[in-house]
């Protein structure tokens, strides 16, 4: 304990300055807006955060493709490339909805590197048609500026260090940010951030790189308990602004205002976020690059958890297609996805993801029993429509997810390539045009581990943030 409590009073020590050797961290705060047809950003302020930067020195550069939008940084004199990263929004998300076919709204957003020392240009990208990267906007930013935000206040709460393995620099930052606990539910909030960091380090790859990641959790007290579910008339201020329905989808959980996850984040080293929700209703988010959701008082916490910061964390897409979102994917898609377990197969003979040399010749497509899956998840799909419809208890849909992936599991028991990657259709929220490489995975039922590709794709995130050059 005595070694956590150093490590707490070094982390709170570096709200004054930054080392010579670290510096701290820049926030450019934007406004992203627009429909379906358009989008414009500005910028809405330039922030100095309290803490030195917890990112790694050794990989500024972001060179794995992944995300709807990147952002990079180069020194305004010279030209140089300081910084790039690949992100992805919930703009982005939001202009696939119908809502968006007729309203123009404006998300916000946030561009976080180490502080430079002279003027830098950032610049955004967004994907064109052919899923290439091109300019959207750039704003050049002075971090001698007179209108920076540079105050410091004290933080309202003191980041507890669930787990501890070393400098930020070399380390996997992960913040575990509660929302809707009351002052008398701040151990229970507590208790379950250890309980979630257990189980996600008890899955694979994270079990095996455990070392490589740093775990705080952090949450300021709210008046009531819970979150806003406006689709049962509760409405709850909370401290981050989290709730369920977001685009109409009652399971769906983000927080629309990005302004007050990051005044709170700010005081923790954070290189990811997981809001953990006080809710039992199942649901959760996950945004790559932003930030990941859970209702951690629902039966089915681990699993959402670890799904949706896949998302956050690897850019992994949802491979299921028979649930309903809001947002949607095309049937026919023209170009390759960036995600890396997701692909359009439109060349058979190059597939994206590596398959085993050794293993036996699997056909592309790969023939698995989609006709008796999507007929049995047709009646799954009513039963859960009708148990929201009628309000019924949350036992009762946690009781029909369990009856679910049991019956999956037991059918896919009996497929000839359960074991195999290649290319299985159905994923992307689309029943065909999009292939996934395995089977099953966490990314497309409720099953308990990833496939072999998502956990190479989660590895080499983890590479880039724990490892040197």
């Amino acid at each position: 304990m005595r070694a956590i409590a150093l490590v707490l009073l070094s982390l709170l020590g570096m709200a004054g300055a930054a080392t010579a050797a670290t510096p701290r961290t820049l926030r450019v705060d934007i406004q992203h807006s627009g429909d379906a047809r358009v989008e414009h950003y500005a910028l809405d302020r330039v922030v100095v955060e309290p803490l030195a930067w917890p990112g790694n020195p050794d990989q500024t550069l972001d060179t794995s493709n992944r995300g709807s939008q990147k952002f990079d940084v180069v020194d305004a004199a010279t030209g140089k490339l300081l910084y790039a990263r690949g992100y992805a929004t919930i703009f982005g998300e939001w202009r696939t909805t119908d809502d968006a076919q007729a309203t123009q709204r404006s998300f916000q957003e946030s561009l976080r590197f180490p502080m430079p020392t002279a003027p830098v240009k950032i610049t955004v990208y967004g994907r064109d048609a052919a899923n290439e990267f091109t300019p959207s906007w750039s704003v050049t930013v002075d971090p001698d500026a007179l209108d920076i935000d540079r105050v410091a206040l004290p933080s309202p709460a003191k980041p507890i260090a669930i787990r501890h393995n070393g400098d930020s620099a070399h380390k996997v930052d992960l913040l575990l940010l509660g929302d809707g606990y009351t002052a008398a539910e701040m151990g229970k909030f507590e208790q379950r951030a250890r309980a979630l960091a257990d189980h996600l380090f008890s899955v694979s790859p994270f079990k095996e790189r455990a070392s490589d990641f740093n775990v705080w959790a952090l949450a300021v007290p709210t008046q009531e308990s819970g979150v806003s579910r406006p689709s049962t008339g509760i409405h709850r201020a909370t401290s981050i602004g989290a709730r369920y329905d977001i685009f109409g989808s009652e399971r769906y959980i983000l927080t629309l205002d990005n302004r007050a996850f990051r005044e709170l984040a700010q005081y923790a080293p954070y290189d990811f976020v997981e809001i953990m929700v006080n809710g039992q209703t199942y649901g959760g988010g996950g945004i790559f690059g932003q930030f990941s959701t859970v209702a951690a008082d629902n039966d089915w916490r681990d699993y959402v958890f670890v799904h949706e910061f896949g998302h956050h964390f690897a850019a992994l897409a949802d491979e299921y297609y028979t649930s309903p979102v809001s947002y949607a994917a095309a049937d026919k898609p023209t170009v390759e996805p960036w995600e890396p377990n997701v692909t359009a197969l439109l060349d058979p003979g190059n597939v994206k993801w590596q398959r085993a040399p050794t293993s036996p010749v699997v056909p592309l497509p790969t023939p698995w029993p989609k006709a008796a899956f999507e007929a049995y998840e047709r009646g799954i799909q009513a039963r859960r429509a009708k148990l929201r419809a009628d309000q019924r208890p949350e036992a009762e849909m946690s009781a029909l997810f369990h009856e679910e992936q049991a019956h999956i599991d037991a059918l896919f028991a009996k497929a000839k390539y359960r074991d195999a990657v290649g290319a299985f259709q159905g994923a992307n929220y689309s029943p065909t045009g999009y292939y996934r490489p395995q089977l099953q995975c966490m990314m497309f039922t409720r099953s308990d581990a990833f496939c072999s590709v998502c956990q190479q794709a989660i590895e080499q995130i983890i590479d880039r943030y724990s490892q040197a050059h």
